[in-house]
């Protein structure tokens, strides 16, 4: 979903994808561990201790200050690129990616080129692996905070809560300004947890935090010598092709759908045979086969296992589940054109409609086990890491005793209290020292006075923007801050930051404090969106900026200088971000207003969002009986096989997890109103799961860049969509709607 940076990073953030299997990459062979063996010029092999810094190259030459305007300009405009992608891909199916690899390829490849100008102002100077590391963190500020416009704001729209006929233009103020607290609440609350996640304890938590390393260990292989400067160039290449030609495959398909993008195999068949109904049937289900680079090239990411995953979900809801329920009355369709006999058994099996009044359809019908497994294997995550949590909580209590005592020791008073639970460990051969000097830290007023000045800032918008009482507004500060804890403890140990389980859990939470409250629905509905978003936004920002700083810290970069390029990246998404999401709803009015029967983006995660908050704040939508009863059961077992995977499959049994199904990606499926991404998937994890059979060393330089820049290219290919059809001037009005369904794609 959206909100994993995984609803990606999975986000989406560390992670790539919601349910990306955690692994390292290829061109690091073998799982993260302590360390790892690294090629030198195809040869020798170097050990690397990976909770250390890295050793560098020798030849680079010192950067004497790596935060350069070139940098960070370089950073936000390529995480700009990766805003609008995530808002693109986002609607369409709830995913969402990190900008950090993105920034640091294409980073290198227009500062090295830089370089070439030599003492040229501003543009020209020696490029180093540093600054290469300033361009990822402000690219991931500048691509951040996607979530929250693919899934609560949207909601809002969609509940009617923001007021009857409203659109996201005339909130636009409204929309900025929860933009700008939800980001850097979540940049400010986080930045003294850096040497508490970087530093103390992980080695003792195994926090390995697999993308930001992967994005470390590319940065230096690419600054490493001649031969890395090759390979890195050779990236570039792949990049920036697959990147232009997924932008251009986006933007020309517009004008013939039918044929360029959209392969509506079951509707040729039901014209060539004479407008027979079978045919029609299956398409009605979704089942067509969807041209799109971003899913492909999200398939070639995730690896074989979520994708099969995805694809036996979707065959199970729409080809077995949905059809059974049809059958035998429990859902129903609508009729897409019942006065044309020769489309007349075309239906729409995804309407949201009069939700509790009517008889739902099976798009409704399904979301609740959806949400219910996605929500149930999230939690269970990160409560079987209990032992990783409980010992993270210890160590913050530790340092935070030792930080008093040293306050208390400075004015000359004491505290055995303090002093005894603050006493520092004794000092093993593992530990390690911060390799940054305190002028190179952040400050801590920078961060304190920002925070405080966020959280003010947060109670009066939210009073008179939300109509939010400042207590709740400071729970949903607390609740920010308490999952962006847990998410980057499990993102930094599996590559998978739990941000579905924070947003529901907030809703949760803000239901019941709602209750009983003498709010309106309208009202309690709008608090537990808006709060939800903030809880999650900030633990969003929160995950990226420790990622960033596990990326620095094994470059050698300043905190200091990230966290000032991720705070002017942060800055940009503020005001981009908005700005975009205003753009594709005034280009797709489909994406908050809920009366469109057919629209190009699937919205699965506004639909969850709206479907809980409705649930915990509306007595008269109801969850239809036996699809309680089949997410019950379904939550169950996701419980029960995250147990078995993590307690049973242990040691020589641990060979087995491979095989079992990926339920956050059969939870997705059951979201998302048709199978044809789960289809684009498996075509890329085939695809990757063949090239890496074939040639493991081609894949090892080319299979990363590949797909981010398809991923890339069709989003902002999708941005452009947006512009054409503003202008008036899109594939429905001057392109062909041949071999599409009812003539229209």
């Amino acid at each position: 979903m959206a909100d994993e940076k995984q609803e990606v990073h999975a986000t989406a953030a560390g992670t790539v994808h919601p349910f990306a299997e955690s692994q390292p990459p290829v061109e690091h062979a073998g799982e993260y561990k302590d360390e790892v063996k690294v090629e030198i010029n195809g040869e020798e092999k170097e050990h690397i201790d990976l909770y250390r810094p890295l050793p560098m190259d020798p030849s680079i030459p010192h950067e004497a200050n790596p935060l350069t305007v070139r940098a960070v300009v370089v950073g936000c405009i390529l995480g700009s690129l990766v805003s609008a992608s995530n808002l693109y891909l986002g609607l369409k199916t709830g995913f969402t990616f990190s900008a950090s690899m993105f920034g640091a390829i294409f980073g290198y490849g227009i500062l090295k080129f830089f370089d070439k100008a030599g003492r040229v102002p501003i543009i020209g100077g020696i490029f180093g692996p540093q600054e290469n590391s300033i361009v990822q963190a402000a690219a991931t500020g500048a691509g951040g905070i996607a979530g929250i416009f693919v899934a609560g704001i949207p909601a809002m729209y969609q509940l009617g809560v923001m007021g009857e006929g409203r659109s996201p233009r005339q909130d636009i103020g409204a929309i900025f300004t929860i933009t700008l607290v939800c980001s850097f609440l979540g940049l400010f609350f986080v930045t003294p947890l850096r040497k508490f996640f970087i530093i103390h304890v992980a080695r003792e938590l195994k926090l390995m935090f697999p993308t930001p390393t992967a994005v470390a260990l590319t940065i230096r292989s690419m600054h490493a010598g001649a031969a890395g400067s090759i390979e890195a160039v050779k990236k570039l290449k792949a990049m920036g092709l697959s990147f232009g030609a997924a932008f251009i495959h986006r933007v020309v398909s517009y004008y013939a759908v039918g044929i360029l993008y959209d392969w509506h195999v079951f509707t040729w068949i039901h014209i060539w045979s004479g407008y027979t109904s079978w045919a029609l049937n299956i398409e009605s289900w979704g089942w067509y086969m969807e041209w799109t680079p971003a899913f492909i090239g999200s398939g070639i990411l995730i690896g074989l296992n979520p994708a099969i995953s995805m694809f036996a979900g979707s065959v199970l809801a729409w080809g077995i589940i949905g059809p059974l329920l049809v059958h035998y009355g429990e859902c129903i369709g609508v009729q897409l054109a019942p006065d044309d006999p020769q489309w007349d058994s075309l239906y729409s099996f995804s309407s949201l409609k009069h939700l509790g009044t009517a008889t739902p359809s099976p798009r409704y019908w399904l979301l609740w086990p959806g949400v219910m497994v996605m929500v149930c294997c999230s939690m269970a995550e990160l409560f079987v890491q209990y032992k990783v949590i409980g010992t993270g909580f210890a160590a913050i209590w530790r340092q935070s005793c030792a930080g008093i005592n040293n306050m208390l020791v400075a004015r000359g008073k004491a505290s055995p209290f303090f002093a005894k639970h603050g006493a520092p460990r004794e000092k093993t051969a593992d530990m390690i020292e911060d390799p940054a000097p305190a002028d190179q830290q952040v400050r801590n007023w920078m961060w304190i006075v920002g925070l405080l000045a966020t959280v003010v800032v947060a109670m009066i918008i939210f009073q008179f923007q939300w109509e939010m009482h400042p207590g709740l507004t400071v729970l949903a500060c607390i609740l920010a801050f308490l999952f962006s804890f847990l998410a980057i403890q499990i993102g930094a140990i599996t590559d998978n930051t739990p941000l579905t389980a924070a947003s529901k859990a907030s809703q949760l939470v803000f239901g019941a404090a709602t209750s009983h409250s003498g709010y309106s629905i309208a009202h309690a509905q709008k608090l537990n969106l808006a709060a939800g978003g903030l809880a999650s936004g900030g633990a969003d920002v929160a995950t990226s900026l420790t990622s960033d700083f596990r990326t620095g810290f094994l470059i050698g970069t300043p905190p200091i200088k990230q966290w000032v390029a991720q705070a002017l990246g942060t800055f940009c998404a503020v005001w981009l971000a908005p700005g975009l999401f205003v753009l594709f709803t005034s280009a797709y009015p489909c994406i908050y207003d809920p009366s469109y029967d057919k629209c190009a983006f699937a919205v699965p995660s506004v639909s969850a969002w709206a479907a809980v908050a409705q649930a915990v704040t509306d007595p008269n939508v109801k969850i239809p009986l036996k699809s309680g009863i089949f997410a019950i059961v379904m939550g169950v077992v996701s419980i029960l096989q995250v147990v078995i995977r993590h307690y049973y499959l242990v040691g020589s049994r641990e060979k087995y997890r491979e095989w079992l199904p990926n339920w956050g990606a059969i939870a997705l499926s059951w979201v998302i109103p048709a199978p044809v991404f789960a289809n684009a998937a498996l075509l890329g994890a085939i695809i990757a799961a063949c090239w890496r059979k074939w040639s493991m060393r081609t894949w090892d330089i080319y299979g990363y860049a590949v797909a981010a820049g398809l991923i890339a290219g069709e989003g902002l290919g999708g941005v452009v969509g947006a512009i054409l059809t503003l202008a008036g001037v899109d594939g429905s009005v001057k392109g062909t709607q041949i071999a599409c369904p009812t003539n229209s794609c």
